[in-house]
């Protein structure tokens, strides 16, 4: 079979990683801590926040968009976090 046809190896939940970029005193940012929390929790993934007001590099490519959501390092979302779109990402 070609490789252009193949999947990805599926990895498993304690392998993943999803980092949310934040900032304090966000309400969209706190909406979607939780859902990251919930999702999270009931698949084992580990996940991260990181402050956009404490990372020059964050703030300048993502200040326009916060919340941020990243799965496994590639930009997943931003604004608002889809439970079922996030639990789909971490589950393929």
């Amino acid at each position: 079979m070609s490789l252009i046809f193949r999947r990805k190896q599926a990895r498993a939940p304690e392998d993943r990683l999803v980092t949310l970029i934040r900032k304090p005193g966000c309400h969209l940012c706190d909406d979607a801590q939780l859902v990251i929390e919930k999702v999270c929790g009931d698949l084992g993934v580990p996940w991260e926040y990181q402050d956009i007001d404490q990372d020059p590099r964050l703030h300048a490519q993502y200040w326009e968009q916060i919340p941020v959501v990243l799965v496994d390092g590639e930009q997943h979302t931003f604004w608002r976090v889809n439970e079922d779109r996030l639990r789909k990402a971490l589950t393929d």
